[in-house]
Formats: structure tokens, sequence, C-alpha cells
């Protein structure tokens, strides 16, 4: 039961941090005063990261889930959140 709730968060956290992360990026690239392709650039790059940080959350929730620990919760998670960022 703990485990679900544990998943449950880590995928509403995923679906909130897209939204934050979008807000996040443009008020960080403002405050670079950046513009055009540089912003365009900044922002790709900004929004990625945060959709990996993300992925790795709630990758690690599902990790918990499973009960895995050391190399075998590693291998996971660096899947998921590979799977995750395609």
């Amino acid at each position: 039961m703990k485990n679900i709730i544990l998943a449950i968060v880590a995928l509403f956290f995923l679906s909130q941090t897209t939204y934050a992360a979008d807000a996040d990026c443009e008020a960080k690239a403002t405050e670079k005063k950046l513009a055009g392709a540089a912003k365009n650039s900044f922002l790709k790059k900004c929004e990625k990261d945060a959709k990996i940080t993300a992925a790795k959350a709630s990758c690690d929730a599902k990790a918990a889930e499973k009960n895995l620990k050391g190399a075998a919760k590693n291998s996971f998670t660096k899947k998921c959140v590979t799977d995750a960022s395609k």
C-alpha cells in the first residue's frame, strides 16, 4: 500500500513538474536576458533536463515499489529514465 501511494505521488510530481519546468525555464531565460536562437536553445535544454529529473523521481518510486536495491535498482532506474526521456 505504501509503495502504491509513493508511485501515485511520483506520477503527480511528474505531471506537475512539466508545467513548473516550462515557467521556471522561461523565467531563467528572461533573467539571463536571452533572445532568439539562444533562448530557444536554452529552453530546449532546460526543459529536457527537467523532464529527466522528473523521470528519475518517478523511476526511483517504481524501483522502491519493486523492492529493488543496489545494482538492480541502478540498472532499472537507468533504463527507466532512458525510456521515459525518449
